[in-house]
């Protein structure tokens, strides 16, 4: 898959994924933030996703250990 039919892919699911990064945080701005991680992660490590499996899958455990991962950091700084 072309980084062009792959960006294409990526943001057909926003809308998904805008509400389930909000979900998450509760926190609008807090939510765009995670969205803008997850694409640049997503984009980063193209090469990873294998054509035949579900994107939109993909792109939500990233966004969703990308907050794990930052919860645990702002935990840790107390």
């Amino acid at each position: 898959m072309s980084t062009i039919e792959f960006t294409t892919q990526m943001m057909s699911f926003q809308d998904q994924m805008k509400k389930f990064a909000f979900k998450l945080t509760a926190d609008y701005d807090e939510a765009q933030d995670l969205m803008q991680e997850t694409y640049i992660k997503a984009i980063k490590y193209q090469d990873s996703f294998t054509d035949s499996t579900n994107l939109k899958a993909w792109l939500l455990t990233i966004m969703k250990n990308t907050f794990i991962n930052v919860y645990r950091k702002n935990v840790r700084k107390g």
